[in-house]
């Protein structure tokens, strides 16, 4: 996978503000499928900042692995806010990240609906002492890799903004 300049930009930013703040960093993934870790380890000095990537890209890696409460996801989908924001703060608890981010979303080309259409994505990153942020997208119907990509840029951004807290 080769990262456009300005997201492995943004990134290595990302990491020298952790690094200078000694703050560590975990994604939790689904739709994404690891591209939010890739670009994060695509930058030389990631180790110095990143405790631990996990892609929960079924339901029950989501539960398993992050503690979502499998409750939450039959009511209101694995795309969502609120399971995106459980999938971020459960990647603080199982880990020692002080800040966190999580992408929920529909890819493509299958699985939309009219209320969550192809190119949906949920954003949230958590850190702890602080209250978790969430975002929605929608990217639309672009085509899978460029949701994913879409996607991974918006979860740096959210993942610094929440890191500078």
């Amino acid at each position: 996978m080769t990262y456009d300049v300005n997201l492995v930009g943004k990134v290595a930013e990302l990491i020298a503000y952790c690094g200078a703040r000694q703050l560590k960093i975990a994604t939790a993934e689904s739709c994404t499928g690891g591209l939010v870790a890739g670009a994060i380890t695509e930058v030389a000095g990631a180790s110095k900042v990143f405790e631990w990537g996990v892609v929960t890209y079924s339901n029950k890696a989501k539960t398993e692995l992050l503690g979502v409460p499998k409750k939450l996801i039959e009511e209101h989908g694995a795309v969502s806010a609120e399971v995106a924001t459980a999938m971020a703060e459960g990647a603080l608890q199982c880990s020692v990240a002080d800040c966190a981010v999580a992408v929920t979303g529909i890819a493509g080309p299958d699985g939309g609906s009219e209320e969550k259409p192809v190119g949906l994505v949920y954003l949230a990153s958590a850190r702890i002492g602080h209250p978790t942020l969430c975002e929605r997208h929608e990217f639309g119907d672009q085509g899978r890799s460029a949701t994913r990509l879409a996607a991974t840029q918006r979860a740096i951004r959210i993942l610094f903004r929440v890191a500078r807290l």
